[in-house]
């Protein structure tokens, strides 16, 4: 097994959301998400449940395994934590899901960890740039 991809992350992050608003992930939802093909999305699929982030039974839906549920949360808690730096700073609404989705994949834990204190800090003294 190896280690995810930042497309592999991208998959999980919108089933973990789906599953999470919706009780359960389509390939159809997961190929709009991500206007993806459906066929490239059957594609990580398999390799997702080859990883073991996922369960996939033909024709009866997708299962996150705990690892899968793991990398999902942290996926989407890592977007968040982004889109609302990205969005206190003053960077421009239309811009900040594309801004998010060019570097998330390039931060290490540790610095969305720092990202999420100066965020909790600026919470606590009401700060905001806009």
């Amino acid at each position: 097994m190896s280690k995810a991809t930042p497309t592999m992350e991208d998959y999980i992050e919108v089933i973990y959301s789906l599953m999470d608003t919706k009780g359960y992930a389509r390939s159809a939802d997961i190929a709009e998400k991500l206007n993806v093909y459906p066929s490239a999305v059957t594609k990580m699929v398999k390799k997702l449940d080859y990883e073991g982030y996922i369960i996939y039974e033909r024709y009866r839906g997708i299962a996150l395994t705990q690892k899968g549920k793991n990398m999902g949360d942290y996926a989407l808690r890592r977007h968040n934590i982004l889109e609302e730096f990205l969005s206190v700073i003053g960077v421009k609404d239309k811009n900040i899901y594309e801004e998010v989705e060019g570097i998330e994949h390039h931060l290490s834990r540790d610095s969305i960890n720092k990202i999420q204190l100066v965020m909790e800090y600026l919470k606590k003294n009401n700060y905001s740039v806009k």
